[in-house]
Protein backbone atom coordinates (compact mmCIF):
# COMPACT_ATOMS: atom_id res chain seq x y z
CA UNK A 1 0.00 0.00 0.00
CA UNK A 2 1.37 3.41 -0.99
CA UNK A 3 0.16 7.00 1.02
CA UNK A 4 1.41 10.50 0.09
CA UNK A 5 0.63 13.67 2.37
CA UNK A 6 2.21 16.78 1.96
CA UNK A 7 2.66 18.32 5.18
CA UNK A 8 0.52 21.77 5.18
CA UNK A 9 3.31 24.53 4.75
CA UNK A 10 5.92 21.78 5.05
CA UNK A 11 7.38 18.78 3.24
CA UNK A 12 6.04 15.84 1.35
CA UNK A 13 5.68 12.28 3.33
CA UNK A 14 5.65 8.76 1.67
CA UNK A 15 4.82 5.93 3.07
CA UNK A 16 4.49 2.13 1.55
CA UNK A 17 3.25 -1.00 3.80
CA UNK A 18 2.00 -3.99 3.63
CA UNK A 19 -0.54 -5.14 6.47
CA UNK A 20 -0.61 -8.56 7.89
CA UNK A 21 -2.75 -10.15 10.35
CA UNK A 22 -4.00 -6.93 11.14
CA UNK A 23 -0.80 -5.38 11.78
CA UNK A 24 1.96 -2.95 9.94
CA UNK A 25 4.46 -4.61 8.04
CA UNK A 26 7.36 -3.37 5.92
CA UNK A 27 6.82 0.29 6.78
CA UNK A 28 9.12 2.49 4.65
CA UNK A 29 8.86 6.51 5.28
CA UNK A 30 10.28 8.38 2.46
CA UNK A 31 9.85 12.36 1.28
CA UNK A 32 11.72 15.27 0.61
CA UNK A 33 11.80 16.29 4.28
CA UNK A 34 14.87 17.13 6.72
CA UNK A 35 15.31 15.09 9.06
CA UNK A 36 18.15 14.75 11.96
CA UNK A 37 20.41 12.72 12.89
CA UNK A 38 20.03 10.31 10.32
CA UNK A 39 19.06 7.25 12.46
CA UNK A 40 15.56 8.68 13.22
CA UNK A 41 14.41 7.61 9.84
CA UNK A 42 14.96 3.88 11.23
CA UNK A 43 13.45 4.81 14.07
CA UNK A 44 10.15 5.86 13.12
CA UNK A 45 9.78 2.61 10.54
CA UNK A 46 10.78 0.81 13.60
CA UNK A 47 7.50 2.35 15.69
CA UNK A 48 5.41 1.93 12.86
CA UNK A 49 6.35 -1.63 12.53
CA UNK A 50 3.57 -3.81 14.22
CA UNK A 51 1.26 -1.17 15.14
CA UNK A 52 -2.32 -2.41 14.94
CA UNK A 53 -3.90 -1.25 11.61
CA UNK A 54 -6.61 0.37 13.12
CA UNK A 55 -4.53 2.81 14.61
CA UNK A 56 -5.50 6.25 14.45
CA UNK A 57 -3.11 9.14 12.51
CA UNK A 58 -2.54 10.36 16.61
CA UNK A 59 -1.99 6.91 18.08
CA UNK A 60 0.79 6.31 15.30
CA UNK A 61 2.46 9.82 15.73
CA UNK A 62 2.73 8.98 19.56
CA UNK A 63 4.59 5.91 18.81
CA UNK A 64 6.98 7.87 16.53
CA UNK A 65 7.14 10.85 19.03
CA UNK A 66 8.09 7.53 21.83
CA UNK A 67 10.69 6.38 19.57
CA UNK A 68 12.78 9.28 18.48
CA UNK A 69 16.44 9.77 19.28
CA UNK A 70 17.08 12.73 22.07
CA UNK A 71 18.06 16.09 20.16
CA UNK A 72 15.87 14.62 16.71
CA UNK A 73 15.17 17.68 14.86
CA UNK A 74 12.08 17.20 11.92
CA UNK A 75 12.00 20.42 8.99
CA UNK A 76 8.75 19.79 6.60
CA UNK A 77 7.57 16.80 8.46
CA UNK A 78 5.74 16.14 11.66
CA UNK A 79 5.15 12.64 13.55
CA UNK A 80 1.31 13.43 13.15
CA UNK A 81 2.05 13.74 9.00
CA UNK A 82 3.63 10.54 9.09
CA UNK A 83 0.76 9.26 10.75
CA UNK A 84 -1.66 10.39 8.43
CA UNK A 85 0.07 9.36 5.26
CA UNK A 86 -0.01 5.83 6.96
CA UNK A 87 -3.72 6.30 7.41
CA UNK A 88 -4.00 7.79 3.64
CA UNK A 89 -1.35 4.08 2.35
CA UNK A 90 -4.69 2.07 4.59
CA UNK A 91 -6.96 4.20 2.62
CA UNK A 92 -6.24 3.97 -0.16
CA UNK A 93 -6.18 7.28 -1.02
CA UNK A 94 -5.97 9.22 -4.17
CA UNK A 95 -3.48 12.11 -5.11
CA UNK A 96 -4.20 15.13 -6.91
CA UNK A 97 -1.80 13.95 -9.79
CA UNK A 98 -4.00 11.23 -10.08
CA UNK A 99 -6.60 13.23 -11.92
CA UNK A 100 -7.43 15.39 -14.72
CA UNK A 101 -8.83 18.63 -13.27
CA UNK A 102 -11.00 20.85 -15.35
CA UNK A 103 -11.26 24.63 -14.26
CA UNK A 104 -15.01 26.57 -15.04
CA UNK A 105 -14.38 30.38 -15.00
CA UNK A 106 -17.61 31.90 -16.64
CA UNK A 107 -19.13 35.37 -16.17
CA UNK A 108 -21.17 36.47 -13.58
CA UNK A 109 -23.75 34.83 -12.15
CA UNK A 110 -26.76 35.40 -9.65
CA UNK A 111 -26.25 34.36 -5.72
CA UNK A 112 -28.51 31.33 -5.87
CA UNK A 113 -27.13 30.36 -8.97
CA UNK A 114 -23.82 29.98 -7.63
CA UNK A 115 -25.44 27.85 -4.79
CA UNK A 116 -27.06 25.93 -7.09
CA UNK A 117 -24.05 25.38 -9.63
CA UNK A 118 -22.11 23.90 -6.16
CA UNK A 119 -24.11 21.30 -5.46
CA UNK A 120 -24.81 20.36 -8.75
CA UNK A 121 -21.05 20.14 -9.75
CA UNK A 122 -20.31 18.30 -6.90
CA UNK A 123 -22.90 15.24 -7.50
CA UNK A 124 -21.73 15.09 -10.63
CA UNK A 125 -18.32 14.86 -9.53
CA UNK A 126 -19.79 11.97 -6.74
CA UNK A 127 -20.65 10.10 -9.98
CA UNK A 128 -18.00 9.73 -11.95
CA UNK A 129 -19.87 12.13 -14.59
CA UNK A 130 -17.50 14.92 -14.05
CA UNK A 131 -14.05 15.26 -13.41
CA UNK A 132 -12.77 17.30 -9.90
CA UNK A 133 -13.30 20.72 -10.69
CA UNK A 134 -11.84 24.07 -9.85
CA UNK A 135 -14.80 26.95 -9.86
CA UNK A 136 -13.72 30.27 -9.69
CA UNK A 137 -16.64 32.42 -9.14
CA UNK A 138 -17.89 35.79 -10.80
CA UNK A 139 -20.47 37.62 -8.77
CA UNK A 140 -23.73 39.06 -10.53
CA UNK A 141 -24.68 41.15 -7.78
CA UNK A 142 -23.87 41.95 -4.09
CA UNK A 143 -24.46 39.21 -1.91
CA UNK A 144 -24.63 37.87 1.76
CA UNK A 145 -23.76 34.07 2.18
CA UNK A 146 -25.19 32.66 5.63
CA UNK A 147 -24.09 29.13 6.78
CA UNK A 148 -26.27 25.97 6.23
CA UNK A 149 -27.10 25.78 9.97
CA UNK A 150 -26.96 29.91 10.84
CA UNK A 151 -30.02 31.81 12.02
CA UNK A 152 -31.07 34.49 9.37
CA UNK A 153 -32.57 36.64 11.89
CA UNK A 154 -28.81 36.75 14.14
CA UNK A 155 -26.98 36.89 11.13
CA UNK A 156 -28.11 39.79 8.97
CA UNK A 157 -29.96 42.81 9.68
CA UNK A 158 -32.59 42.92 6.79
CA UNK A 159 -33.07 46.71 6.76
CA UNK A 160 -28.90 46.91 6.34
CA UNK A 161 -29.77 44.11 3.81
CA UNK A 162 -32.22 46.33 1.67
CA UNK A 163 -30.81 49.51 2.46
CA UNK A 164 -27.85 48.32 0.64
CA UNK A 165 -29.36 46.15 -2.58
CA UNK A 166 -27.78 42.67 -0.88
CA UNK A 167 -29.09 39.78 -1.50
CA UNK A 168 -29.39 37.27 1.33
CA UNK A 169 -28.33 33.73 0.48
CA UNK A 170 -27.90 30.16 2.01
CA UNK A 171 -25.77 27.83 1.30
CA UNK A 172 -25.16 23.80 1.63
CA UNK A 173 -22.26 23.60 3.41
CA UNK A 174 -21.73 25.11 7.46
CA UNK A 175 -19.65 27.75 8.39
CA UNK A 176 -20.07 31.62 8.99
CA UNK A 177 -21.79 34.28 6.92
CA UNK A 178 -19.58 36.17 3.70
CA UNK A 179 -20.18 39.50 3.14
CA UNK A 180 -20.10 39.32 -0.61
CA UNK A 181 -19.59 42.52 -3.21
CA UNK A 182 -18.68 41.79 -6.91
CA UNK A 183 -15.38 43.76 -7.04
CA UNK A 184 -13.88 42.93 -3.88
CA UNK A 185 -14.47 39.26 -3.48
CA UNK A 186 -12.46 36.11 -4.91
CA UNK A 187 -14.82 33.42 -4.54
CA UNK A 188 -13.65 29.51 -5.95
CA UNK A 189 -14.91 25.62 -5.21
CA UNK A 190 -13.39 22.38 -5.22
CA UNK A 191 -15.38 19.47 -5.84
CA UNK A 192 -13.35 16.38 -5.16
CA UNK A 193 -13.79 12.51 -5.20
CA UNK A 194 -14.27 11.64 -1.53
CA UNK A 195 -10.83 9.39 -2.32
CA UNK A 196 -9.11 12.40 -2.22
CA UNK A 197 -9.27 13.06 1.24
CA UNK A 198 -9.54 9.66 2.35
CA UNK A 199 -7.32 9.08 5.90
CA UNK A 200 -7.73 12.86 6.58
CA UNK A 201 -9.93 13.51 9.69
CA UNK A 202 -12.19 16.41 8.94
CA UNK A 203 -9.99 19.31 10.17
CA UNK A 204 -6.84 18.14 8.10
CA UNK A 205 -8.95 18.17 5.22
CA UNK A 206 -9.55 22.07 4.90
CA UNK A 207 -5.68 22.31 5.22
CA UNK A 208 -4.95 19.44 2.58
CA UNK A 209 -7.47 21.08 0.23
CA UNK A 210 -6.23 24.73 0.15
CA UNK A 211 -2.61 23.72 0.68
CA UNK A 212 -1.81 25.00 -3.01
CA UNK A 213 -3.65 28.53 -2.66
CA UNK A 214 -1.24 29.20 0.57
CA UNK A 215 1.45 28.46 -2.26
CA UNK A 216 -0.14 30.82 -4.61
CA UNK A 217 -0.46 33.56 -2.02
CA UNK A 218 3.16 33.02 -1.52
CA UNK A 219 4.24 33.47 -5.22
CA UNK A 220 2.15 36.66 -4.22
CA UNK A 221 4.08 37.87 -1.66
CA UNK A 222 1.66 36.69 0.94
CA UNK A 223 2.98 34.75 4.06
CA UNK A 224 -0.55 32.85 4.75
CA UNK A 225 -1.17 30.07 6.86
CA UNK A 226 -4.11 28.14 7.76
CA UNK A 227 -5.95 28.64 10.95
CA UNK A 228 -8.19 25.88 11.80
CA UNK A 229 -10.64 25.01 11.79
CA UNK A 230 -11.53 27.29 8.51
CA UNK A 231 -9.64 30.50 7.88
CA UNK A 232 -6.57 31.78 6.17
CA UNK A 233 -4.82 34.28 7.87
CA UNK A 234 -1.56 36.51 7.76
CA UNK A 235 0.37 38.42 10.29
CA UNK A 236 -1.93 41.27 9.50
CA UNK A 237 -5.55 39.42 9.57
CA UNK A 238 -7.39 36.79 8.18
CA UNK A 239 -7.94 36.55 4.56
CA UNK A 240 -10.54 33.95 3.97
CA UNK A 241 -12.97 32.00 5.28
CA UNK A 242 -13.13 28.03 3.74
CA UNK A 243 -16.41 25.81 4.54
CA UNK A 244 -17.38 22.05 3.12
CA UNK A 245 -20.55 19.48 2.24
CA UNK A 246 -19.76 15.87 2.31
CA UNK A 247 -21.53 14.05 -0.15
CA UNK A 248 -22.50 10.40 0.33
CA UNK A 249 -24.00 9.21 -2.84
CA UNK A 250 -22.58 7.43 -5.35
CA UNK A 251 -18.96 7.42 -4.76
CA UNK A 252 -18.98 10.54 -2.57
CA UNK A 253 -17.43 13.61 -3.05
CA UNK A 254 -15.88 16.85 -1.24
CA UNK A 255 -17.39 20.33 -1.83
CA UNK A 256 -15.03 22.52 -0.35
CA UNK A 257 -15.26 26.78 -1.02
CA UNK A 258 -13.89 29.21 -0.02
CA UNK A 259 -14.56 32.93 0.06
CA UNK A 260 -11.45 35.65 -0.20
CA UNK A 261 -11.56 39.47 0.70
CA UNK A 262 -9.82 41.52 -1.87
CA UNK A 263 -11.11 44.80 -0.72
CA UNK A 264 -13.89 45.35 1.46
CA UNK A 265 -16.57 47.99 2.88
CA UNK A 266 -16.42 47.54 6.40
CA UNK A 267 -18.65 50.36 7.07
CA UNK A 268 -21.24 48.49 5.15
CA UNK A 269 -20.64 45.07 6.02
CA UNK A 270 -21.04 46.40 9.82
CA UNK A 271 -24.34 47.68 8.67
CA UNK A 272 -25.56 44.74 6.86
CA UNK A 273 -24.43 41.72 9.65
CA UNK A 274 -24.79 41.56 12.97
CA UNK A 275 -21.50 40.81 14.44
CA UNK A 276 -21.89 40.26 18.41
CA UNK A 277 -19.02 40.66 20.63
CA UNK A 278 -18.95 36.69 21.25
CA UNK A 279 -18.11 36.03 17.89
CA UNK A 280 -15.08 38.00 17.87
CA UNK A 281 -14.37 37.14 21.89
CA UNK A 282 -11.81 34.80 20.77
CA UNK A 283 -10.42 36.18 17.71
CA UNK A 284 -7.92 38.81 19.67
CA UNK A 285 -9.77 42.10 18.30
CA UNK A 286 -12.54 43.76 19.63
CA UNK A 287 -13.35 45.01 16.38
CA UNK A 288 -14.64 43.63 12.85
CA UNK A 289 -12.92 45.76 10.92
CA UNK A 290 -9.80 44.31 11.77
CA UNK A 291 -10.54 40.27 11.22
CA UNK A 292 -10.20 40.59 7.60
CA UNK A 293 -7.05 42.43 6.05
CA UNK A 294 -7.84 42.45 2.25
CA UNK A 295 -5.29 40.79 -0.38
CA UNK A 296 -5.81 44.17 -2.50
CA UNK A 297 -3.51 45.59 0.36
CA UNK A 298 -1.69 42.94 0.87
CA UNK A 299 -0.35 42.07 -3.27
CA UNK A 300 -0.88 45.63 -4.63
CA UNK A 301 -2.30 43.79 -7.72
CA UNK A 302 -5.53 43.76 -9.31
CA UNK A 303 -8.12 41.64 -8.03
CA UNK A 304 -8.22 39.78 -11.86
CA UNK A 305 -3.99 39.70 -11.47
CA UNK A 306 -4.71 38.01 -8.09
CA UNK A 307 -7.25 35.32 -9.82
CA UNK A 308 -4.99 35.08 -13.32
CA UNK A 309 -2.08 33.88 -10.04
CA UNK A 310 -3.92 31.76 -8.54
CA UNK A 311 -5.32 29.44 -11.56
CA UNK A 312 -1.22 29.26 -12.74
CA UNK A 313 0.03 27.89 -9.56
CA UNK A 314 -2.86 25.12 -9.09
CA UNK A 315 -2.59 24.50 -13.38
CA UNK A 316 1.26 24.63 -12.22
CA UNK A 317 1.01 22.00 -9.73
CA UNK A 318 -1.77 19.66 -10.84
CA UNK A 319 -2.45 20.19 -14.64
CA UNK A 320 -5.89 21.89 -15.31
CA UNK A 321 -7.71 22.01 -18.50
CA UNK A 322 -10.46 24.72 -19.33
CA UNK A 323 -13.89 23.50 -19.21
CA UNK A 324 -17.11 24.42 -19.03
CA UNK A 325 -20.86 23.89 -17.01
CA UNK A 326 -22.50 21.71 -19.36
CA UNK A 327 -26.41 22.55 -20.78
CA UNK A 328 -27.66 20.00 -18.77
CA UNK A 329 -25.65 21.19 -15.25
CA UNK A 330 -26.75 24.60 -16.36
CA UNK A 331 -30.83 23.56 -16.69
CA UNK A 332 -30.89 21.73 -13.23
CA UNK A 333 -28.59 24.29 -11.67
CA UNK A 334 -31.48 26.98 -12.64
CA UNK A 335 -33.73 25.07 -11.47
CA UNK A 336 -32.46 24.58 -7.98
CA UNK A 337 -31.55 28.48 -8.13
CA UNK A 338 -35.62 28.81 -8.59
CA UNK A 339 -36.79 26.14 -6.42
CA UNK A 340 -34.59 25.97 -3.59
CA UNK A 341 -31.80 29.00 -3.01
CA UNK A 342 -34.33 32.04 -3.89
CA UNK A 343 -37.11 30.28 -1.84
CA UNK A 344 -37.91 31.49 1.62
CA UNK A 345 -37.99 28.04 3.51
CA UNK A 346 -34.99 27.23 2.21
CA UNK A 347 -33.50 30.30 3.18
CA UNK A 348 -35.27 30.94 6.51
CA UNK A 349 -34.67 27.01 7.68
CA UNK A 350 -33.25 28.44 10.66
CA UNK A 351 -35.15 31.70 11.23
Amino acid sequence: MHGEYKVPGGKLVVVDLDVEDGVLRGVRVAGDFFLEPDEAIGAINSALEGAPADTDAAGLAARIDAALPPGTTMYGLTSEGVGVAVRRALAHATDWTDYDWQLIHDGPQSPALHMALDEVITAEVAAGRRPPTLRVWEWGAPAVVIGSFQSLRNEVDPEGAERHGITVVRRVSGGGAMFIEPGNTITYSLSVPDALVSGLSFADSYAYLDDWVLGALGDMGVKAWYQPLNDIATDAGKIAGAAQKRVVADGGAVLHHVTMAYDIDADKMLDVLRIGREKLSDKGTKSAKKRVDPLRRQTGLSRAAVIDRMIASFRGRYGLAEGRVTDEEMSRARELARTKFSSEEWTARVP
